[in-house]
């Protein structure tokens, strides 16, 4: 029986470009173990897929849509030879640096657009001994952006007459509901803030609900596939609420399933946040803002 695994320095697997990537391959094994040497790899990739509706839209798509290369970096760490029974640790240091004219974008775990940082170790065997493999994700985080978030305050009504996504407005019950977020740009560190308040309202409201969005473009000059997904709904008012009260907004962003705001030639990762009222009925008005995310 032989076990590879990978141990990095920091437990919380986060860096920032120029760091050293240090930790240690461990090998344990019952009894001696030959191998022909053993081969790190660390990388970090850029994915992107089409939706099942954009799949066909665009031939010049699927030229796009290669996987992104950011960094890739290889080392022998131990050479053929035998180890010796019990558990044998070996460090490796590796520098974060990404590959000539690309950059090391931060960690996103998306729906069409995933980036991911990765080391793997492999261990070769003799034919008759299947060779061993492990690998482990590690994050990485801007050191800093020149895009500072400044705040910008965003003042909103909602009545019938300020939807756009309604057919019929006729249809929808008279309601009015005020309110303000403290700011659509904003560090992805600090939660999103603001409050809301029902002014008034003819039908009787089942939940109020803010909904964080992302909304990933992938394609080219030749064209793009936009794509919006929920990442997090939270009630922030269940049932009929009472008029002219404020209800505060408070949501805080998860970690790599959001990113500072991207934008590159062959992709956009950006965030938008609806505000949605559900009536008794189960009909639903909702009211979308933009955001912007940075680091610091």
């Amino acid at each position: 029986m032989a076990n590879l695994d990978i141990r990095l320095k920091k437990i919380n697997k986060i860096y920032k470009e120029g760091d050293v990537i240090a930790g240690v391959v461990v090998v344990q094994s019952k009894g001696e173990l030959q191998h022909q040497g053993i081969t790190l790899v660390m990388e970090g990739m850029v994915n992107l897929q089409l939706s099942a509706k954009s799949v066909g839209l665009f031939e010049a798509f699927y030229n796009s849509l290669k996987p992104i290369q950011l960094l890739h970096y290889s080392l022998e760490v131990a050479k053929p030879g035998k180890f010796p029974s019990g558990n044998t640790e070996i460090p490796f240091e590796v520098p974060l640096k990404p590959k000539v004219g690309k950059t090391l974008y931060e960690t996103y775990h998306g729906v069409f657009v995933n980036i991911q940082y990765l080391v793997r170790v492999e261990m070769k065997r003799s034919l008759l001994n299947k060779d061993l493999q492990k690998q482990t994700e590690f994050i990485i985080e801007y050191k800093t952006q020149e895009e500072k978030a400044k705040t910008k305050l965003i003042n909103f009504t909602i009545t019938p007459e300020t939807l756009t996504n309604v057919k019929e407005k006729q249809n929808v019950p008279k309601f009015k509901v005020k309110g303000h977020i403290d700011s659509s740009c904003l560090q992805i560190t600090k939660p999103l803030t603001g409050e809301l308040i029902v002014e008034h309202c003819e039908a009787q409201i089942k939940s109020i609900e803010i909904q964080l969005v992302r909304v990933e473009t992938c394609g080219c000059a030749e064209g793009f596939a936009k794509d919006a997904t929920e990442i997090q709904n939270i009630q922030i008012a269940d049932g009929d609420v009472a008029r002219n009260m404020a209800i505060p907004i408070y949501m805080v962003f998860p970690r790599l399933f959001t990113c500072p705001s991207l934008s590159t030639n062959n992709f956009k990762v950006d965030f938008e946040i609806n505000i949605v009222v559900v009536f008794v009925d189960d009909h639903l008005v909702t009211e979308n803002f933009p955001l912007k995310l940075t680091r610091f």
